[in-house]
């Protein structure tokens, strides 16, 4: 199983309590991809970066993750975005960006792109964000979204992902266009209920709904008791609620993570709603360190070891 998480990275500062701020790397899908690589699955991250001292360290922190780096590419006088995160009291995160120039948005419209679409077409599973999208305007998602479907006509499938950053988007029609493209194209869906009320509104789970029985969905949502995921697919509508309460130290990554851990416990082997523990498990380890990144002894054990790869 070959899979590829498409996005973009940025230069992290994230805000402690005194005021100071620690320098990181981070981006939703990356944060994804980490975690696949960490639960024994085959990906890459697919990406553009610069030729600046960031990119390099950028580029290097993958390779020592175990992401496969030959997507990657580096767009000469170019530099990655920034980005400053503010936690509160309770663990809830904000975001400050900086971005508009980041080589990682020429990713489907720099020379290269061809390459890039063409490596695409040959993995399995694809995996993006409601963020990857805000990345390339029209163009680069009209060439994204060929590229998504001459995919599946040769096999190989989409998971999508509904994080939402009103932010990055400069219209809301927009959004919803583009988002309700990407969910025609996804034969696995993560989607929270916050993220569908921004867009949608109260049709928002409506949105996700109509494409039941063709692809395979995860709704995520809050209760009383904690987080629950409802998973569907085929006949199948299962609450799966989260294990015991953790305290909750920082929520950063709490969604990359979860689906990391979904995806690699289905390419496992792992039926969905046994796939959703799983999941819940990572994500819920994640929430109880500071950072997007815990560190490895912190990790749970997977229920299911990945196959060995092909000699």
């Amino acid at each position: 199983m070959r899979v590829a998480c498409i996005g973009e990275c940025m230069v992290e500062l994230s805000e402690r309590p005194d005021g100071t701020l620690v320098q990181g790397f981070g981006g939703d899908t990356l944060n994804t991809a980490l975690y696949l690589a960490r639960l024994g699955v085959r990906v890459d991250y697919v990406t553009a970066l610069g030729d600046d001292v960031w990119s390099d360290a950028m580029a290097a922190a993958w390779g020592r993750e175990g992401i496969g780096l030959d997507r990657v590419r580096r767009l000469p006088g170019r530099m990655p975005g920034l980005y400053i995160i503010r936690t509160d009291a309770a663990g809830e995160r904000s975001f400050h960006y900086w971005r508009d120039r980041a080589a990682a948005r020429d990713l489907f419209t720099e020379p290269g792109a061809a390459e890039t679409e063409a490596a695409l077409t040959g993995y399995d599973l694809v995996y993006l964000s409601g963020i990857s999208l805000s990345l390339y305007g029209e163009t680069g998602r009209a060439t994204l979204f060929g590229t998504l479907a001459r995919l599946r006509d040769r096999g190989g499938r989409v998971a999508f992902d509904t994080n939402y950053r009103p932010r990055g988007w400069p219209d809301h029609d927009e959004a919803r266009a583009a988002f309700r493209a990407a969910l025609a194209l996804a034969d696995l869906i993560f989607a929270s209920a916050e993220d569908l009320n921004w867009l949608f509104g109260a049709a928002g789970a409506h949105e996700v709904l109509r494409h039941r029985g063709r692809a395979e969905i995860v709704l995520k949502a809050s209760s009383g008791s904690g987080p629950v995921a409802r998973v569907l697919h085929g006949a199948a509508d299962t609450a799966v609620p989260a294990g015991p309460a953790v305290r909750v130290v920082d929520t950063t990554a709490a969604g990359d993570s979860f689906a990391a851990g979904y995806l690699a416990a289905r390419i496992a082997g792992l039926a969905p709603e046994a796939a959703a523990g799983e999941a819940h498990r990572l994500a819920g380890a994640v929430i109880g360190h500071r950072g997007a990144v815990i560190p490895r002894d912190a990790m749970p054990a997977p229920a299911v070891r990945q196959p060995a790869p092909d000699a």
